[in-house]
């Protein structure tokens, strides 16, 4: 897979005008930006859409078709989509592909790199650097995303978290986390190296190895 190459490629959502696996991977070692601090991201998982669209997924929360809770996984890309995991912790996504066909990728984990006392104020100040972002819902309680961020343009210089693109980076590829539908879908994308990324634990709804849908 190529690089992504020149600075406006960087700074709009273009090269997110992709498949949600091409676009989960171009997402690794991109930059957030906002509310007092920078992070990389280390970690993400891809997620389809409906089962007519063309990457049909069980496990995605657009699957049956646009709702007023899901309408901004059918873009425009570029768009941060945010909702509550199991009504508690606030999980971020990317939303990707093109208006009108859903698609996404969540943060599931990410690289403080400035603003360190800002985000352990946020997570407790015990937390370890490397834990401060590790997980969705940690990713958006370090960084200060929350619900009202659901459908700001990540690459509007005005918004309170922006989305810096960068190089491409080779990954390790992985099932997703969690999910009990298409679990063992290998659409989960991660630097290799880093303290920051998650470990793996397979939802004990899930199928068999080999039987998921």
């Amino acid at each position: 897979m190529s690089r992504l190459e020149g600075t406006i490629a960087r700074v709009n959502a273009a090269p997110l005008s992709v498949d949600p696996v091409t676009a989960a991977r171009r997402l690794l070692g991109a930059t957030l930006t906002g509310r007092g601090t920078t992070a990389t991201i280390v970690e993400v998982e891809a997620y389809g859409g409906p089962a007519d669209g063309p990457w049909p997924d069980a496990a995605a929360h657009s699957y049956r078709g646009p709702t007023g809770r899901n309408k901004v996984m059918f873009g425009p890309p570029g768009r941060l989509y945010t909702y509550r995991s199991h009504g508690i912790h606030v999980c971020a996504n990317v939303v990707c592909a093109t208006d009108g066909v859903a698609a996404a990728v969540l943060l599931r984990a990410a690289a403080v790199e400035a603003g360190l006392d800002t985000a352990r104020s946020r997570r407790g100040d015990s937390t370890r650097p490397a834990a401060l972002a590790r997980g969705p819902g940690n990713l958006c309680s370090a960084l200060g995303i929350t619900m009202d961020d659901n459908g700001i343009d990540l690459f509007d210089t005005a918004s309170p978290i922006t989305l810096t693109l960068g190089e491409q980076h080779d990954a390790v590829v992985g099932p997703r986390v969690g999910v009990s539908k298409a679990a063992d879908r290998a659409w989960r994308f991660w630097l290799t190296g880093q303290p920051e990324v998650s470990l793996y634990r397979r939802s004990p709804r899930a199928p068999a190895p080999g039987e998921s849908d």
